[in-house]
């Protein structure tokens, strides 16, 4: 009975603990001191760090923009900046495909057409990571699609052609439609490729030996450097119908013109009106321009190998 006295109160010691004045004998003791520890506040700097992009040509690897994305911006203010760089890229970068052209016998080389994909850059410039250094430009790239080998015969078929006359007497106007037909004469055009009749024929100036003549303007007959071209865009378009090649752009004169039936003509300004059209077929074409400045007549032939033609 003693034994487990003594034990229970071993037990309630244990438990509840025991003081220092208990264990030391001493009651006077003072408790010791907690010194208080000194701290220490950090604080966090937000720092904004610029990242910079550059934006390079997929081919040569030439950097033609350095980019710096916007951390946190509104995003359909965002949008629109980038849509905006886009289209000032594309503005320098896009080019129209020249076609090639047979020159006694050999293709002569053209221009690529060259187009940047907007919508798809604007799409990697709103998701550039941090890690990202250099984006390559979406840009698609078109040679004139033909070769020796595929135009071989070119020559031996007309597909589509047209006439039309003019007064050989009227000497700017005769030269300036001998001159344009010359240019656009022996062109070729592979499936796809593309003919801007602009582009092709250039800039009529009196340095590359255009004349005055007249020409319509906003419903009035003036007088203008090139001034008759309109009559050989024109021929070129009704034979180009008649081939049965897509038409890309086309507009009409303020005023009938007496050459062709009315609605039939094609009217060009350089940084104006274009005709434009493609090569929708799965062959090359070639444009054949026959002008004749005594009679006063021109006559634009679509031609094809014999082969091709079987197709049509």
């Amino acid at each position: 009975m003693y034994k487990k006295y003594v034990s229970s109160i071993v037990l309630l010691l244990l438990v509840t603990g025991c003081s220092s004045s208990m264990t030391s004998g001493n009651q006077n003791e003072e408790p010791l001191s907690v010194r208080s520890m000194a701290t220490n506040t950090s604080q966090l700097v937000e720092k904004a760090v610029e990242l910079s992009v550059d934006l390079i040509h997929p081919t040569t690897q030439e950097i033609l923009y350095s980019f710096t994305p916007k951390l946190n911006p509104k995003p359909e203010e965002y949008v629109k900046e980038l849509n905006k760089l886009a289209d000032e890229l594309a503005g320098k970068l896009d080019q129209p495909m020249i076609p090639a052209k047979l020159s006694n016998g050999q293709l002569s080389n053209g221009q690529s057409r060259v187009v940047l994909d907007e919508e798809k850059l604007v799409e990697s410039l709103k998701n550039v990571r941090a890690l990202d250094k250099t984006i390559a430009l979406p840009i698609q790239e078109e040679l004139p699609n033909v070769t020796q080998e595929t135009i071989k015969g070119i020559d031996e078929v007309v597909i589509g052609s047209y006439k039309t006359t003019f007064n050989a007497n009227v000497w700017g106007r005769t030269e300036n439609i001998a001159l344009s037909a010359n240019t656009i004469n022996q062109i070729v055009l592979g499936p796809g490729d593309r003919f801007y009749f602009n582009l092709v024929v250039g800039e009529r100036t009196p340095a590359r030996g255009y004349q005055k003549a007249k020409e319509i303007v906003n419903k009035e007959f003036v007088e203008g450097i090139g001034g008759g071209i309109c009559q050989t865009s024109s021929t070129l378009y009704n034979a180009v119908a008649e081939a049965g090649l897509e038409i890309l752009e086309l507009h009409s004169h303020s005023l009938s013109v007496g050459y062709v039936p009315a609605g039939r003509d094609a009217t060009v300004s350089w940084g104006g009106p274009d005709f434009k059209f493609m090569n929708n077929k799965d062959y090359p074409v070639m444009i054949k321009t026959i002008v004749n400045k005594s009679s006063g007549s021109i006559e634009v032939q679509i031609l094809a190998s014999k082969q091709a033609a079987a197709k049509i």
